[in-house]
């Protein structure tokens, strides 16, 4: 069998139920998304070859990673793609059955919408990856992005419901899997201030349904809806302040990285304080220390008046106030 790269795939480190353990992530090449329409979202674009030949596929990319990670220490599996893990047709049940049985003994988080969460479905994945070493051997991560039905249709034209989610939520709970919640800080048509309280009541709905919540500030990926109106001046990503305001006012841990932090298209604030809050949130994230997001709220930085004018000022309706 030939072996062929995943899109991407990298080690590092996680916090798993109150542990910072080794990781690896890997993203596969697959048929591609069954939705793609979401509006911030450039992974439709990948799409590769037929379902037919998705089984051979995956399972070279799998060979890849054994070989490239051969030796390398990991307890967390992180495995993502352009759609959801647990569409069948996506990834057939027998590459999802090999994923499993590539990283037996392991725990695994596998991203997914979730009308693909299914019962069965996760006690067949569980079966080949539990070795009886792991006590919760499966994660389930949706893109929630919001527990507002309006803002995740009308912002980011996601395709499903809140009621759905908790539905998916009860699946993977009867199959015995976590569930992994991830949020997006403000998507397009919020103002700063809507999109910091967005954010909060999300985080508190959520946790009862979530082991983990994980925060995505919105970034502006190329050959978007999103780029469209961000090439036009019509939006701009979320203040670092706003992370730094939702994370240390959240009644739990809520990991977040600010991808392109400190760049036009992603988190920004002026350029001077980006990197300093940038590191603190990356090391809450992974450690749970809140004084690292306190001392970053402190930074004296100007640019903090020019945010907190802007959560005062800007209206609804309106072209954003800064870029």
């Amino acid at each position: 069998m030939n072996e062929e790269r995943p899109l991407a795939s990298w080690t590092g480190t996680d916090r798993l139920d109150d542990r910072v353990v080794p990781s690896l992530t890997v993203i596969l090449k697959t048929p591609g998304c069954s939705w793609r329409r979401c509006r911030m979202c450039s992974y439709r674009h990948e799409r590769h070859g037929r379902i037919e030949d998705a089984e051979a596929l995956v399972r070279a990319q799998l060979a890849y990673v054994r070989r490239e990670y051969d030796g390398c220490d990991f307890d967390l599996v992180k495995v993502f793609s352009s759609g959801s893990l647990l569409d069948p047709g996506e990834v057939p049940p027998a590459a999802l059955d090999a994923i499993g049985d590539s990283f037996r003994g392991r725990t695994l988080i596998v991203e997914t919408r979730p009308e693909y969460v299914d019962r069965s479905r996760l006690d067949d994945l569980a079966s080949h990856l539990d070795d009886g070493s792991v006590a919760r051997p499966v994660y389930v991560a949706i893109g929630l992005e919001t527990t507002n039905d309006l803002v995740r249709e009308k912002s980011i034209d996601k395709g499903f419901s809140y009621a759905m989610y908790l539905h998916a939520v009860r699946e993977a709970r009867e199959a015995g899997a976590g569930v992994k919640a991830y949020l997006l800080h403000k998507p397009l048509f919020l103002t700063e201030a809507e999109a910091i309280e967005d954010m909060a009541r999300s985080i508190a709905e959520v946790s009862p349904h979530a082991d983990l919540v994980s925060m995505n500030p919105c970034t502006v990926q190329r050959r978007t809806e999103l780029e469209w109106y961000w090439q036009r001046r019509a939006y701009r990503p979320p203040y670092l302040w706003s992370v730094l305001k939702i994370l240390l006012d959240a009644g739990r841990h809520v990991s977040s990285d600010p991808l392109g932090g400190g760049r036009s298209r992603g988190p920004h604030n002026c350029g001077s304080c980006d990197r300093e809050i940038v590191d603190a949130i990356r090391d809450y994230s992974l450690t749970a220390e809140r004084s690292r997001l306190v001392e970053a709220m402190a930074i004296p930085c100007d640019c903090k008046k020019e945010w907190e004018f802007v959560l005062e000022n800007e209206r609804p309706y309106c072209m954003p106030l800064t870029r």
